[in-house]
Formats: C-alpha cells, sequence, structure tokens
C-alpha cells in the first residue's frame, strides 16, 4: 500500500484512499481498441485500474496507423487486441491485461453471460441495434455499462447503470454543517459561558463567529418566539445587533459573524433532496438491499429518532478568527458531537443487518463513518434504458431542444449519429466513404433523418442543410484528436461511477 499512495500520490488527493481501493478492484471490459477505446483505457490503466479485458476482432492495418497511437507498423497484420493489450500493460505492470480475438458484436449475439465477470464494460463504437441489446444484457447483470462513440468532429458518451448511489458527491456549492440555526444542547451551554460584552479588547476581538452567531441567535429567538429571522428586514435588524457589539471597527470576528450570519437565516432539518433518498421505496431495507440503502434505512431512523430531524453532524469547522484555546475547544465540541451521532447510525445499521438476515458486521466502520460525514449531500442517479431513450423519448424536450439556438446543433449531431447508424443498416455503409456517392449519400443521410425524427414523434421537423453535409463529410472517420477527448471524458464517468 505505500507503493501505491506514492505511485498515486496525486489522485488519491482528489479521489481519497477509498476511491483509489474501489478502483484497484474493478475489472474493466473495453469493446473495440481503436483510438476512442484505446484512449479510454490508457487513462484508466494509468490511474491503477484493476484489470482490462480487451475485446476486437480485427487485425492492425494502415489505416489504424493512422489514428491510433498503441499500434505502429510493426504491428500490421496482428490482432488489434492483443498489441492494444500489450502497449497498455507496458504502462503500469501492476494491472492485470488480457485479451480476447473476437468481434463485440457476435460476443453480444452469442454469449451474453460473458458480460457477468465485469464491473464496468466500456462499449465503444457500436452502431444503435447492437447498444440496445448490450444494454439490455449488462442491466440484467447489473453490470455498469459505458458507451463512447467518436464520429468525424462528434461524438457522445453515455452511461447506463439502473442505479447510483454517490456518498461523496462534492458538490461545488454546500452550507457548513455548523448548526447555528439549531444547536444541539453542548453547543447552547458552551456558549452561555462566553461573554459577548468583556471589557478585554483582545478576548473581545478573538471569539470564533459561530459562538457570536449561536449566542445572537439564540437571544434573537427568544424575543421572537422561537423565530429566527425570515425576511429582509429581520435579517438587516439581525445584522445590526451584530454590528452594535463590535467594540472597534478592526475586529475581524465580527466582520466574519456579519458575513456568515446567512447560515443562521437557512432552514434547519433535511435538504428536500435528502428527504427524496429517505423516502425512496429502497430505504425500507430488505434482505437483498445493497450497503447504501441498509445504511440510508439506518439514516431515516436516526432522523425521525436521535437526530431530531437533523442529519449526523460532519465535525468540522473551518478556519475562523478565534483564540487558539477557544477555536481548538470548539473543535472538540464538533468532533465529539460528530463522533456521538456515528456511533447512534453504526449500531442502527447493525440492527437492521441482523433484522434482515446479513452478518452485522458486513459493512465496516469506516464506511459507515464516511456515509455520515457525508449524509446531506447523498444523490441517487438513475438512468433509463437505452431503448427507451431512443424509441420513446420525452418528446416536449427534444421538440424545445431541436428549435433552441442554443443546443439545437448538439441535439442536430444526436439525431444525426443514429440517422447514420439507421443508414449503414439501410444501405450497407456509412455515408460519405466514397468520393463519388457524397450527393447521393447526403440526399439520403436527409430523408433517413427525417423519417427518424418522424418515428420519435417530431413530424415536420429538419435538420439544416450545413449539419447534414458535415456528417457525410466524416465519412464515419475516427479522428484521433476527438477519440482522444471523447475517451477523456469517458475515462473520468467510468472513475466517478
Amino acid at each position: 500500500m505505500v507503493e501505491s499512495k506514492t505511485k498515486y500520490d496525486r489522485q488519491l488527493r482528489i479521489w481519497g484512499e477509498q476511491g483509489q481501493a474501489a478502483l484497484e478492484k474493478a475489472s474493466i471490459c473495453l469493446l473495440n481498441c481503436g483510438p476512442t477505446g484505446s484512449e479510454t483505457l490508457k487513462n484508466l490503466v494509468l490511474g491503477g485500474i484493476g484489470s482490462i479485458t480487451v475485446v476486437d476482432g480485427s487485425k492492425v492495418d494502415n489505416g489504424d496507423l493512422g489514428n491510433n497511437f498503441m499500434v505502429n507498423e510493426s504491428s500490421l497484420g496482428q490482432p488489434k487486441a492483443k498489441c492494444v493489450c500489450a502497449f497498455l500493460q507496458e504502462l503500469n505492470d501492476a494491472v492485470k491485461a488480457k485479451f480476447i480475438e473476437e468481434h463485440p458484436v457476435t460476443l453480444i449475439e452469442t454469449n451474453p453471460s460473458f458480460f457477468s465477470q465485469f464491473t464496468l464494460v466500456v462499449a465503444t463504437q457500436l452502431v444503435e441495434d447492437s447498444m440496445v441489446k448490450l444494454d439490455r444484457i449488462c442491466r440484467d447483470a447489473n453490470v455498469m455499462l459505458i458507451f463512447a462513440r467518436s464520429y468525424g468532429l462528434s461524438g457522445f458518451v453515455r452511461i447506463s447503470v439502473k442505479e447510483h448511489a454517490v456518498i461523496e458527491s462534492k458538490p461545488d456549492h454546500f452550507l457548513d454543517d455548523l448548526r447555528l440555526n439549531n444547536p444541539w444542547p453542548e453547543l447552547k451551554m458552551f456558549t452561555e459561558n462566553i461573554d459577548l460584552d468583556t471589557s478585554d479588547p483582545v478576548v473581545h476581538k478573538h471569539i470564533p463567529y459561530i459562538l457570536i452567531l449561536v449566542k445572537i441567535a439564540g437571544d434573537w429567538a427568544k424575543n421572537h418566539g422561537g423565530r429566527l429571522p425570515s425576511i429582509r428586514e429581520e435579517k438587516n435588524e439581525f445584522k445590526g445587533l451584530i454590528k452594535a457589539k463590535m467594540a472597534a471597527m478592526d475586529e475581524d470576528n465580527y466582520k466574519e459573524a456579519i458575513e456568515a450570519s446567512f447560515k443562521v437565516f437557512a432552514s434547519p432539518g433535511i435538504s428536500s433532496d435528502l428527504k427524496l433518498i429517505l423516502d425512496d421505496t429502497c430505504a425500507e431495507a430488505e434482505s437483498a438491499a445493497s450497503d447504501f440503502w441498509v445504511m440510508v434505512a439506518a439514516l431515516k431512523e436516526f432522523i425521525a429518532n436521535e437526530g431530531g430531524g437533523e442529519a449526523p453532524l460532519e465535525g468540522s469547522i473551518p478556519d475562523m478568527t478565534s483564540s487558539t484555546e477557544l477555536y481548538v475547544s470548539l473543535q472538540k465540541l464538533y468532533q465529539a458531537k460528530a463522533e456521538a451521532d456515528f456511533l447512534v447510525v453504526e449500531q442502527r445499521v447493525r440492527n437492521i443487518l441482523k433484522k434482515i438476515g446479513r452478518d452485522p458486521y458486513s459493512i465496516s466502520k469506516t464506511v459507515i463513518k464516511n456515509f455520515c460525514k457525508n449524509a446531506r449531500k447523498l444523490t441517487v442517479c438513475r438512468y433509463k434504458p437505452i431503448e427507451e431513450e431512443f424509441n420513446s423519448p420525452v418528446l416536449p424536450e427534444l421538440q424545445k431542444y431541436l428549435t433552441d439556438e442554443e443546443y439545437s446543433v448538439a441535439v442536430g449531431f444526436y439525431i444525426l449519429l443514429r440517422a447514420v447508424d439507421r443508414f449503414s443498416a439501410n444501405y450497407n455503409t456509412f455515408p460519405g466513404l466514397f468520393d463519388g456517392a457524397m450527393d447521393e449519400d447526403i440526399s439520403r443521410l436527409k430523408t433517413t433523418a427525417v423519417g427518424l425524427l418522424s418515428d420519435l414523434g417530431c413530424n415536420g421537423s429538419t435538420l439544416t442543410e450545413d449539419l447534414i453535409n458535415e456528417m457525410c463529410r466524416y465519412g464515419a472517420a475516427e479522428l484521433h484528436a476527438v477519440a482522444a477527448y471523447i475517451g477523456g471524458v469517458a475515462s473520468q464517468e467510468v472513475i466517478k461511477v
């Protein structure tokens, strides 16, 4: 592990040891190792993925030398999967790598159980019919699936999983969990010993803003029937009370209190997003429930009982103007409350596991503690099946985006990326592959795209001539620069899930 920490030091700082451990346990299958697939897998191999299996039935030809940096002239005529696998293995010898010389479409049609052995499948450059079939297979086997495709100067990445539960969601903007609007008894008691009217100027300018706000908020609530400021006039009055306590203009702690006063005005309790998760039917933990939903069930019980409507305290406080003594005392107070909340949740998790007939200690303390720390930021993502997206899109949204100036080009490419597959099925070739047939291909692609839009319910909708011409001009080329970009996005999504 010491070697691993040194080797992956920079990324450990981003997604932590748990994230790296999950990465090193993962088993990835890549379908088609052209430039898009190779670039995706390269990023994952460098990141320390556990094992990879490369599936491709083609041989290296001259075209590959111009867009895939993982093959060279000595590779000509050799199995592409073998050459790419060998190159990737050289990048990181800690990764277990193997290849299968087989066409992915053949595997999808004849051996669907093959995919159940993997944590995640990355399927690149598949046409629509194969995407739909593979999606069904992976959903039935509970295997995560990511599609990636580059086509000329366009491309897409599509995640397809039944459910992805995120504990460490890391939202961009989120209020610190300080409980200024709902302090627990020990914090209230600690605050009662603080004198905001002390005559000692050094002490006065080193009272942490947390204590200032809790103190003044408590006094406000006493004089307003237990309510905290809610309308603009009351909020301004509250800030005025803080300012009135300042003994000098250079007291940064009081300035911090004024700036952070909005945290007092926030509604106590849990967010609407967290409430949706707690109300989910999966929160009624059963024997087949995932560890995540077992912990959600325990969290729900905690909030309804010991938490008094609040999630477990996170236990950290931000930097602020304060005496060392007060800051350390305050820090210990928050940590003690967080630890107490964790212990209650942990016991509830153990009880639920026992109740549903599982080992009470099958979920580790570390996992439960991390869950408690991030309980307010939980996220659950669910993705509709590919077949449903293709056959039953949300029509009002699709029609809106087709006519929206900002999104019409992107949606146009989305439609055309589907239209070229339909074109290929009808004419056994992709549009623009042969220069002499360009005009005819443009006409055929336009007719195909209009037919697709009609089938989706967008009767009368059309795409611009420029987009259709551009799509034909691409000639189904897989350009390395675009493939590298799409591969980079795809690998990031793999790491997230």
